[in-house]
């Protein structure tokens, strides 16, 4: 790596990843005019959530980072971004009256769009297209027109991003995150549930506190922390293009923030310690992620320490762990001896289902909630041996009442993912199954 560093330096670095553009100069045309647009959040935005990560790398908070695998241009509407907000909202909650550790929130939401694939190209009915690599470069019809990856999507990445965050600010400055609202967080089919039963009796007991609050002359109207909340953004920072075009100097700093989000990570395929992925992320002042998978040495994790975080900023990095229930536990427990032992402050987050994805008989990919919550239960149980803190989970769901997950109180199994199965890529816990995950995570705080 070089010392200096500019948006624009990592196109001197092999980026893995990347779309094959058909059109070099409508691609240039696209990226020169997003690089004129208002930033879609602010640096000051970042570098309080960089704050909130900092009492989560100390012990004193937790990580719950969720939401859509791949957002969709096709299923873009207001209700879907509510309900997506009420599971996140439900799990925070009891995740945070439970456990009595405050909840920083984190979406996967307004921005997260590409999807890395493991080849340029598929084979389908015997022909060759290019693969599917999420709405904002091309789309899934098996045709070689829908599968041309198109620039003009970045634009429309864009202003659906836009639109989402400031649908978001709207419901969590204006009233709807208000603790007085807890009931109406529940959604029908995940009240008719025992999770939803369970939520719903926790709830009862927040009314209960607020009131006896509200007697004591302490009520929302006037108590902002208990009328709205403070929920970022975040997605993985996959088209260099699209970040660099977005990446802005904050006038009071004079640091480089990738204004796209408050939070981009790497994911595991585009970590190499000389590609363009992590020379991009090592100038920007964003809190950043990482994704770790069974294959990380405790030299690789130490060397990408280095170089992402130099300074050592508390709340800067976050390692965020997806290796699988069988191999989580042995598999973690010398990486965080080796980042305790090095002195480092980082962030440990805890992804349990991208290590746990399988193709069911009927040939649709799945993961099984058991699986995932194994994950969980060894990512605390390595956390407490080594003596280190279990900063946060890291989890794909939406609020939709879908069926591509198997297991949790519904029992689905392989013949039901036929009939909700509703996502552009990977499968996601639905309501029911993210609110027991967040009561089962709760209790692992609580010990």
């Amino acid at each position: 790596m070089t010392t200096t560093w500019a948006p624009s330096s990592w196109r001197a670095y092999p980026a893995a990843q990347q779309p094959l553009w058909p059109d070099d100069a409508a691609l240039a045309g696209v990226l020169k005019h997003l690089g004129t647009l208002p930033p879609l959040v602010f640096a000051g935005e970042a570098r309080s959530l960089t704050s909130a990560l900092a009492q989560v790398a100390d012990g004193r908070a937790f990580l719950l980072q969720a939401g859509d695998c791949a957002e969709s241009f096709d299923a873009f509407s207001a209700d879907g971004i509510r309900d997506r907000l009420k599971v996140i909202l439900q799990m925070a909650i009891v995740l945070s009256y439970s456990s009595g550790v405050p909840i920083v929130k984190v979406g996967r939401i307004a921005g997260q769009f590409a999807k890395p694939r493991s080849s340029d190209t598929e084979m389908i009915d015997g022909v060759e297209y290019p693969s599917f690599r999420g709405h904002i470069v091309n789309d899934i019809p098996p045709t070689a027109a829908a599968r041309l990856p198109d620039p003009a999507r970045l634009l429309q990445a864009y202003h659906q991003s836009a639109s989402t965050l400031n649908l978001l600010r709207a419901f969590v400055k204006g009233g709807f995150a208000d603790l007085s609202q807890v009931h109406q967080w529940n959604q029908e089919f995940v009240g008719s549930s025992r999770e939803g039963q369970r939520y719903e009796q926790l709830a009862d007991e927040i009314d209960r506190a607020l009131r006896f609050m509200r007697s004591c002359g302490i009520a929302s109207e006037t108590q902002p922390s208990l009328h709205e909340v403070d929920f970022f953004t975040s997605h993985e920072a996959l088209l260099l293009g699209y970040e660099e075009a977005l990446t802005r100097q904050d006038s009071l700093t004079g640091h480089w923030y990738d204004c796209s989000a408050h939070m981009v990570w790497i994911g595991e395929r585009t970590r190499q310690l000389d590609g363009a992925h992590v020379e991009f992320f090592r100038g920007i002042h964003n809190p950043i992620g990482c994704k770790i998978g069974p294959t990380a040495t405790a030299e690789e994790v130490l060397d990408l320490c280095e170089a992402l975080d130099p300074h050592r900023i508390p709340g800067r990095l976050t390692l965020i762990t997806r290796m699988g229930a069988d191999h989580i536990e042995d598999g973690l427990r010398p990486l965080l001896a080796a980042v305790r032992d090095a002195g480092r402050s980082v962030v440990w987050a805890c992804d349990p289902m991208h290590g746990n994805t399988f193709t069911a008989a009927g040939g649709r990919k799945t993961r099984h909630l058991d699986a995932v919550l194994a994950e969980i239960g060894g990512f605390f149980a390595a956390h407490q041996a080594e003596g280190t803190w279990p900063g946060g989970v890291h989890v794909e769901l939406t609020g939709d009442n879908v069926t591509e997950c198997l297991g949790g109180a519904e029992e689905i199994v392989d013949a039901d993912l036929e009939a909700r199965y509703e996502t552009i890529c990977d499968p996601r816990l639905n309501g029911r199954q993210s609110v027991d995950l967040a009561f089962r995570v709760s209790e692992l705080l609580k010990r």
